[in-house]
């Protein structure tokens, strides 16, 4: 966004006194709306002048012309108002707030400038146009403000949200408070809580837009591109309240001051984004019976929320699980694109606010699953509701344009055609069991008065615009009706005179015709003005005819106008009416909306489940069983799928080796999605589902350096990884792979076995952790609940072939330099890389010999698990932290190493430092190590056997100088 064009371009600014009068009214708009591009209606365009309209020109790649008049020549740019929505969007892209400055007069009711005033200020955050919005999607303006150490912000805020480690509750200035609100169907959020959690909340709801009170700072945050600093004046602890009683809130329920600031600020951008009174951007009219006479603030009803009520799922978690976007950012291949079956965009919007608030209770969870489940079995009758949910408008949409005064007649007969297929939804669950689907049915109540209203008041097909006739049904008005019936003679006798007078003046090619300047006329050509009447009186003359009126169409001409326009006052006087008879019972409409959301994303979840073979997971369980298990989004894309047992115990430690490309982030995925997919109330893909509720799922699952925010990927890493290890409990499932990359050998080896000891000894949450550190494997003999399991690989006639499936036991094998072959590394490199392997670390290290599979060490304390194919793997005859899986020269690598003593003793160090340096290249991950990674290990491998060599002869060393 071009810096310097809001608000009053810089071309007017030392010249307002002398500008015209249309020119200081634009002038004095932009002035009063400085944070704003504004698009200023000049008949049927929205121009911009000066330094706007350049920026309108650019932006827009529309022509610039100018405007010349007694005070000199302004560049000018416009566009069309029937086509405006497409623009405004490429400008809110751009990043410009849009103000739309309507005309709110007649022009021939005017004698001097048409009154203007804006309507509406489009921002990102608070859109309502449908061409602006995506239909599936909810549309968040978000607003943050931080408590004090004083005043009214420092009351009693003991009891949530504590560091798990300290127990420390956040103080009131440490305590933050967020409000979200979609402006499009008036749901308003607020919560509160220390600065992470609010951060993960920002990422769980993704506003488009945020409002940051003066105590914030732009950097505490990770947020959109457009954030409004709207200055002290909106948060002051007083107006702010005042505010929020004024749209019908008591105070008392919000948590203390900081709520209450952000709900009062928020609603105060949100009165000031839709405008004043007057015509809006899709052709309607803004009702401005708005607060205490009528139109009802959609934006007022607040509810207040503790984040802790849902499964909590940060944007990390939500970023690498792809909940919502994939790693390329795309909405493609993510789960709710695999869910997303939904027939209606109200449904659409309820399942992805499911996924982003997954449920924690019981008995929640299972109701859900009951109604999934009987809509699941009674196929027809879910088949039969999915069409009549296709039928289905954007109720909750039109319902809030309605209550606001913004809805125009098409949107009032798409509001009656919805609440039309209500009854028909109702007897299509009149067989309903569940009591979830019993409770839908009965908030689905009778709204036949408003559908008979509408029907009787708005015509079936009507125009856009509302303020020039043929919006209201004959019958419905008697005042109307005889005004239109006047107009209709009138328009008859009109008809009429025609054929008459050529019968009367014999003049075959007489005409009567009408233009908005002139009126109505009769014309006679040139060759025929000998036979004109005396009584016609001459009103234009064209070059090949006369036109001429009499007294009496005169007469006929105010009738038939006169009546016109005050049946089209009358009209929009209904009108107005209706809207604001239906906006009155916004409150029914919107329960049945609710229910017809809910109605549509559990059908939504049944069909899925029908479909793609999903099963009803047993929810509450002590522990986490899942049989035959997939990974939702990838067997939808790939034509076969490796399904996998999962099966982990209460405070479990799994950790998991195996193969390059096996499959292990998939496998660690799957296991998070079918856990989310279980909360949300949906069935999961598997044969068979045992599951405990956990209270977050926390991930670290691949990464990359976040150069905008000035970290590493290893640092980011650390930053992920101590937010696990601070925020995780007993009930939480974690899944980490590869901790300890971007670092030396030695440190990311040993904070990966500090991590496991941490979860293990200190959380206690559920957790899977793939490494390629094989070292670790040997923390299951030494740990009670560490485990180990596998991915299996078969290697025959020098060729890898990879399995995807689990089972227990440790591997040595890593199969990096058969990945880089897979990947096309070229041969020569390749073979160079194996002779390497063979020469440092005896014969090759890197497979099993010929025909041999992969064969599991011993888990450590699991009797069995299953494979993917359903056979039972026992106990491997081993000791603890030893391998089975020999190498070509039948040594095992996996095993502690024991290097012979020489007779003096030396062969000890010597062998210990050749162990070591073994174990470190053995353990490098070669297909995930980045050159200057690979760079950092070698030099200190160098400075390793350096410090040796001085150990042994530094004598000698020194005595040689």
């Amino acid at each position: 966004m071009e810096e310097g064009v809001l608000g009053l371009p810089p071309g007017l600014v030392g010249r307002r006194e002398e500008l015209t009068p249309m020119l200081s009214q634009y002038a004095a708009i932009c002035a009063d709306y400085e944070d704003a591009l504004v698009l200023f209606q000049v008949g049927d365009f929205y121009e911009g002048f000066c330094e706007a309209a350049e920026v309108l020109a650019r932006e827009l790649e529309i022509t610039l012309t100018k405007r010349e008049d007694s005070t000199g020549t302004y560049p000018m740019a416009g566009i069309p108002i029937d086509n405006a929505a497409t623009y405004v969007e490429g400008l809110l892209e751009s990043g410009y707030r849009v103000a739309i400055a309507d005309q709110i007069q007649d022009p021939s009711e005017s004698s001097g400038p048409v009154d203007r005033a804006v309507t509406q200020v489009v921002t990102p955050g608070t859109v309502v146009n449908d061409e602006l919005l995506d239909p599936g999607s909810s549309n968040y303006v978000a607003c943050l403000a931080r408590g004090v150490e004083s005043g009214p912000d420092a009351g009693d805020e003991e009891g949530k949200d504590g560091d798990r480690d300290t127990g420390e509750k956040p103080t009131a200035a440490e305590r933050y408070a967020v409000a979200f609100a979609d402006v499009s169907t008036g749901e308003f959020l607020v919560t509160s809580a220390d600065r992470a959690t609010v951060g993960d909340e920002l990422d769980r709801f993704a506003p488009a837009e945020v409002l940051l009170a003066p105590e914030i700072s732009i950097e505490e945050f990770d947020l959109p591109d457009m954030v409004t600093a709207p200055g002290p004046e909106p948060f002051e602890y007083e107006s702010a309240a005042d505010r929020v009683r004024r749209a019908g809130n008591s105070i008392d329920p919000l948590d203390g001051a900081p709520e209450i600031r952000v709900c009062g600020a928020l609603l105060a951008y949100v009165e000031y984004t839709q405008g004043d009174i007057g015509s809006g951007t899709e052709g309607n009219d803004t009702d401005d019976t708005t607060g205490e006479e009528g139109s009802r603030d959609r934006s007022g009803a607040i509810t207040q929320y503790e984040p802790t009520e849902h499964l909590h799922l940060d944007g990390t978690a939500l970023r690498s699980l792809e909940v919502f976007a994939g790693q390329d950012g795309s909405d493609d291949h993510t789960l709710f694109s695999v869910l997303d079956d939904s027939s209606s965009a109200l449904g659409r919007r309820r399942l992805a606010g499911w996924l982003r608030r997954p449920l924690l209770d019981a008995g929640e969870i299972e109701a859900r699953h009951d109604a999934v489940e009987e809509l699941l079995t009674e196929s027809l009758v879910r088949e039969e509701l999915r069409e009549l949910l296709g039928e289905v408008y954007d109720l909750a949409r039109l319902s809030t344009r309605v209550a606001r005064g913004r809805a125009n007649a098409r949107d009032l007969r798409s509001l009656g055609d919805t609440v039309a297929v209500v009854p028909r939804i109702r007897e299509a669950l009149s067989g309903a069991e569940s009591a979830q689907l019993l409770d839908l049915r009965e908030s689905l109540g009778d709204l036949g008065d408003i559908q008979g209203l509408i029907e009787r008041a708005i015509q079936s097909d009507p125009p856009i615009e509302v303020t020039e006739g043929g919006v209201i049904e004959p019958d419905f008005d008697e005042g109307l009706d005889s005004l239109r019936e006047t107009e209709q003679s009138g328009r008859e006798w009109v008809a009429e005179l025609e054929a008459s007078e050529r019968e009367r003046t014999g003049i075959e090619s007489l005409s009567v015709g009408y233009n908005q300047v002139h009126g109505y006329y009769i014309e006679v050509t040139n060759a025929n003005l000998d036979r004109v009447p005396e009584e016609y009186t001459r009103r234009q003359t064209l070059k090949n005819a006369e036109r001429y009126y009499t007294p009496e169409l005169k007469r006929h001409e105010e009738e038939i106008l006169s009546a016109g326009e005050r049946a089209d006052e009358r009209e929009y006087e209904l009108f107005r009416e209706v809207r604001s008879d239906v906006g009155a019972e916004a409150d029914r409409i919107d329960r049945v909306a609710d229910a017809l959301a809910d109605l549509d994303a559990l059908c939504t979840l049944a069909a899925i489940a029908s479909e793609r073979e999903y099963v009803r997971p047993e929810v509450g369980c002590e522990d986490f069983e899942l049989r035959a298990s997939r990974h939702p989004v990838v067997e939808s894309v790939q034509e076969s799928f490796v399904p996998n047992d999962v099966s982990i115990e209460s405070g479990e430690v799994a950790v998991i080796t195996g193969p390059n490309m096996a499959g292990k982030s998939t496998y660690m995925r799957q296991v998070a999605l079918c856990t989310l997919l279980a909360q949300i109330g949906s069935f999961v893909p598997a044969r068979e589902a045992r599951l405990p509720i956990v209270d977050r799922i926390f991930t670290r699952v691949g990464a990359s350096d976040d150069i905008a925010g000035g970290q590493s990927t290893f640092m980011r890493e650390m930053t992920e990884l101590a937010t696990i290890l601070r925020g995780a409990s007993s009930r939480s499932l974690v899944i980490l792979d590869e901790v300890g990359r971007g670092t030396s050998t030695a440190d990311g080896r040993a904070i990966a076995r500090a991590a496991i000891e941490e979860l293990h000894e200190t959380v206690g949450a559920r957790t899977l952790f793939a490494t390629h550190y094989h070292g670790l494997t040997d923390l299951a003999a030494e740990y009670e609940r560490v485990n180990n399991y596998h991915f299996a690989a078969d290697r025959e006639g020098g060729e890898v072939t990879f399995l995807h499936s689990v089972a227990a036991g440790a591997t040595g094998a890593s199969y990096g330099i058969d990945v880089a072959s897979l990947a096309g590394v070229p041969e020569r490199v390749v073979e160079r890389s194996r002779e390497l392997v063979a020469g440092k670390g005896g014969p090759e290290t890197e497979g099993f010999g010929e025909n041999e599979r992969s064969a599991p060490a011993t888990n450590g304390h699991r009797s069995a698990v299953h494979s993917a194919a359903g056979h039972q793997v026992g106990e491997q005859g081993v000791e603890p932290g030893e391998t089975t899986t020999p190498t070509r020269d039948g040594t095992n690598h996996d095993t502690p190493n024991r290097e012979r003593e020489a007779p003096n003793g030396e062969g000890r160090t010597e062998g210990k430092l050749r162990g070591d340096i073994e174990t470190a290249l053995r353990d490098l991950d070669i297909a995930n190590t980045t050159p200057i990674e690979a760079l950092w290990t070698l030099n200190e491998l160098k400075d390793r056997l350096d410090d040796g060599s001085d150990a042994r002869g530094g004598s000698d060393r020194t005595g040689s100088e």
